[in-house]
């Protein structure tokens, strides 16, 4: 699924059906490539378990699978709240070491 949410047109095509279903043409006309390409694409898509393709006739509407996202967000939100309190730490350090720095800096001042 990463590796499907990992490239820019996929997510395009992701935020494009987001708004409602699409054909393959509809969904190739914003991009420089060829409709072989998107179908390239929608296969990862696909296969990722993001988008399922419909038949009505002759038209194959593309439509956007939810669910795999919201367990995606979901796993990545835990690993934000590991990156926030690691950030926290940085900047705790980082103030530590501007603390010392304005300390020594004002101690060098009253030596001269």
């Amino acid at each position: 699924m990463f590796a499907a949410l990992a490239d820019p047109t996929r997510r395009a095509i992701l935020a494009r059906l987001a708004e409602g279903e699409a054909t393959v043409n509809e969904l190739a006309d914003p991009f420089p490539i060829s409709l072989q390409a998107v179908s390239k694409h929608l296969k990862v898509l696909e296969r990722a378990g993001l988008i399922t393709r419909g038949r009505a006739a002759q038209w194959r509407p593309c439509h956007l699978e939810a669910a795999p996202l919201r367990d995606v967000a979901e796993w990545m939100r835990l690993y934000r709240r590991f990156w926030d309190e690691r950030h926290q730490r940085l900047d705790e350090y980082l103030r530590e070491l501007q603390a010392e720095d304005t300390s020594k800096e004002t101690q060098d001042e009253r030596e001269d």
